[in-house]
């Protein structure tokens, strides 16, 4: 359970980080996964070479999307109840995950990822009832990169444009003397609604870095129509059918089986 400060931070700056969200042994099982993905060719490199079309040789932003159809680990954890709770305290319920995804920046080549804030994509109407919950897959630090945010900037609407350095993003300007690194060990968390403007550097180390994103949004601000654009799945409420409705299997409660399931073998 989050503080009453952590929560207070989230609605006044919002943002808040939170050191060591996941143990030891959670961390290890989803590193175990990234390393799969990455042996089974699951991602890919959505970096260009300033055209927004040609793949860059040289800069790599290795993007994994979706998760939840690759691992059953990924699957479960928004299931888990650290994280029920955590999102639940941030945004109130009924809430759903809309999207879940990993991106990788290898050491030396690693590119960030440009300005944006992620309500420019979504469009809701008001865009703290959505949150983003980055985790550290590794210590993110100011050398590899690490996830910078603009607090408070759920209050303005930055104009967007086409990010010509990936072949899909968007990315707005930002006076980057505003801007707050979110410094992590590997396991941590950060939340941050759907209005904040956020971006990530370059990893200059030796060592890659890896994030691991998930989006969830109050149910009573879906849109109409998303229900076929995107792969939603009710976490609480009327609704919510621990993942029976949308997987065909019950996926809540799996979390710990998982985890076990890839560090004890």
């Amino acid at each position: 359970m989050l503080t009453p400060e952590q929560v207070q931070q989230f609605r006044e700056r919002g943002y808040v980080a939170v050191e060591r969200f996941f143990d030891g042994t959670e961390l290890s099982a989803m590193l175990s996964e990234l390393e799969r993905f990455r042996r089974e060719g699951l991602g890919r490199n959505v970096a260009t070479d300033g055209d927004g079309r040609t793949h860059s040789a040289t800069a790599v932003n290795y993007q994994i999307i979706p998760l939840n159809d690759k691992s059953d680990l990924f699957r479960a954890l928004p299931f888990h109840a650290d994280v029920l709770t955590a999102v639940g305290q941030l945004i109130g319920e009924p809430f759903m995950r809309q999207l879940d995804q990993i991106f990788l920046k290898p050491g030396r080549s690693g590119a960030g990822t440009d300005w944006h804030q992620d309500n420019a994509y979504f469009e809701i109407s008001d865009p703290t009832m959505g949150t983003a919950m980055w985790i550290a897959l590794h210590d993110a630090t100011l050398e590899n990169g690490t996830l910078h945010v603009v607090p408070n900037s759920h209050r303005e609407v930055f104009e967007h444009e086409r990010d010509p350095g990936s072949d899909h993003h968007i990315r707005m300007r930002v006076d980057e003397e505003r801007a707050v690194p979110v410094i992590l060990p590997a396991g941590g968390a950060v939340f941050f609604n759907y209005g904040i403007a956020h971006a990530t550097k370059r990893n200059d180390t030796d060592r890659e870095r890896a994030g691991l994103a998930y989006h969830f949004l109050r149910t009573d601000y879906l849109i109409p129509g998303w229900e076929s654009s995107w792969e939603l799945v009710h976490l609480t409420g009327p609704e919510a059918s621990g993942g029976e409705r949308e997987y065909g299997t019950r996926v809540a409660g799996s979390w710990a089986d998982e985890v076990r399931r890839l560090t004890e073998r």
